[in-house]
């Protein structure tokens, strides 16, 4: 018998939430050590990435299959073998996605693209129209 209690619909959370989440015991937008919105690109579940900035968040989700020719980052800008870069989608509106390639190890390339690179990233992201279904 089915428990009417329990939904099989999928759950929908607020970005705040999200954040929450990825952030938990901050208040409002995370903040960085010197004050300024948080801004970086983090690893969350089965290979997807997040990027925080401020209160905005874009999930890329990697795509499956392995590309045959060297591929260029978009955060770092080196030129990688198709074993240490991979492609990934980004939703950013309602029937629009991005398609993005990063560095495998993405803690390296945030250090050799820093802050500006980040920025960049970001400004080519956001903002994500509300329509938009990251999950």
């Amino acid at each position: 018998m089915r428990d009417p209690k329990k939904s099989t619909q999928p759950q929908s959370f607020s970005h705040t939430e999200l954040l929450q989440e990825l952030f938990p015991g901050s208040e409002g937008v995370p903040q960085g050590s010197a004050g300024e919105p948080t801004l970086g690109l983090y690893p969350v579940a089965d290979g997807r990435l997040a990027l925080v900035h401020g209160q905005q968040l874009a999930e890329f989700t990697p795509l499956s299959g392995q590309a045959k020719a060297a591929l260029h980052c978009d955060l770092c800008h080196f030129t990688r073998s198709p074993s240490e870069a991979r492609i990934y989608r980004v939703v950013v509106a309602q029937r629009r996605s991005r398609y993005v390639t990063l560095c495998g190890s993405t803690v390296h390339c945030q250090q050799r693209a820093g802050t500006a690179g980040l920025n960049a990233l970001a400004e080519r992201i956001f903002p994500i129209e509300s329509g938009a279904e990251m999950f």
